[in-house]
């Protein structure tokens, strides 16, 4: 009998083969989101397959017909829970709102959530109501916002590289002066750090809990080379609140720890701060520095230049997710935005599920200003 990751890389295998771009970096995102979900329940495996194998709309309808052939009646054998279960059914999906009678064919409930899916991820999350909310949280807790690897300065064996002469040498002293292998060293690599600063004032206040289980996921995924603040008023370090597994427990402790909510703005005087207490001393340095605002500055732009400026200089990336880029029409004209955007390498909409997503990719990719 098959084992659960045998049956989704065969899964993988039949959606790649209906035409779907579901690549072994996919497969293995699908696997990964699966370590942190129930493999027993279809609708679990359902949404973890739609949203990281999925790349285009027109993926949906191969996607659900690749998942109804061969799910159906097929046995799915956990590596964490045995006793297998059987999972009989295409997809516990929810189930839509059915068509008023009258309206001509009935429509295939497992396409309607799909376009609903598809809508919601696309959607401001300001206007969400409880139940979309909910849903869209439980989405964001989903993101691998891992940071890419970076090489380090120390070496590690490998089978192709530079020579090392040292294991070289120990090796033919070991068999008595001849030479019988050639070894090789490259640098080693290790996870490049990411620093989230979540403007938590007024004015961000629709947005603020859906950019904090950004970053919860963010710290999950990225461990110790993670790190997440609440910026204000105060300067508040939230990493360790936010390394709780589950994401609700995770927004309690935040809530209790973050001094300043639905406050001012003075992002001038908190970028100084997080310089001079954290930056400074290597936090910053090379890593990848996300900031979640809207720019609403309260304080002296200049001063929010100044300190974007050092920043970048200390940095490896800086991005800059405003919540209203995304909005018709805009354009960053307040003082603060027109103050920070020079020193930004990438500045992008964190309004929706999509945003979101489109943050995790960029944290992931690691690109850099040309």
């Amino acid at each position: 009998m098959r084992t659960a990751t045998e049956t989704i890389v065969g899964f993988a295998r039949t959606v790649r083969a209906a035409g779907v771009a579901a690549d072994p970096e996919r497969v293995q995102t699908m696997l990964r989101a699966l370590d942190h979900l129930d493999v027993l329940d279809p609708s679990d495996v359902y949404w973890a397959g739609r949203l990281t194998l999925c790349s285009d709309p027109a993926d949906l309808p191969r996607y659900d017909r690749c998942f109804a052939a061969y799910f159906s009646g097929r046995t799915v054998r956990s590596v964490r829970r045995p006793p297998p279960v059987v999972i009989s059914r295409p997809a516990a999906v929810p189930v839509t709102d059915p068509p008023p009678d009258g309206e001509g064919e009935r429509a295939d409930p497992r396409t309607a959530t799909a376009s609903r899916a598809e809508v919601l991820r696309h959607r401001d999350v300001a206007r969400l109501d409880e139940a979309e909310r909910i849903e869209v949280n439980r989405l964001i807790a989903l993101l691998q916002a891992d940071p890419e690897r970076r090489r380090s300065r120390r070496f590690a064996t490998a089978r192709s590289g530079r020579h090392d002469p040292y294991r070289t040498v120990r090796e033919v002293l070991r068999h008595g002066g001849e030479i019988t292998a050639v070894r090789y060293r490259a640098h080693r690599t290790r996870p490049r750090r990411v620093v989230l600063l979540i403007d938590v004032s007024g004015s961000m206040t629709p947005y603020a809990d859906a950019l904090l289980r950004f970053a919860h996921a963010a710290v999950r995924a990225g461990g110790r080379t993670t790190e997440a603040f609440s910026v204000g008023t105060r300067l508040t370090r939230l990493t360790r609140e936010l390394r709780h597994r589950d994401p609700d427990t995770a927004m309690t402790a935040v809530s209790e720890a973050i001094p300043d909510w639905s406050g001012g703005t003075r992002l001038g005087e908190e970028l100084k701060e997080f310089c001079d207490r954290f930056g400074q001393r290597g936090m910053a340095r090379g890593a990848v520095v996300v900031i979640a605002s809207d720019g609403w500055e309260r304080g002296d732009p200049s001063l929010l230049g100044e300190q974007m400026a050092r920043l970048r200089r200390l940095a490896h990336r800086v991005v800059w997710a405003n919540p209203h880029k995304a909005r018709p029409g805009y354009e960053p004209l307040t003082g603060g935005m027109a103050a920070a955007l020079p020193h930004v390498d990438d500045f992008v909409a964190g309004h929706s599920l999509a945003a979101l997503q489109r943050l995790a990719h960029i944290v992931n990719a690691g690109r850099r200003r040309a």
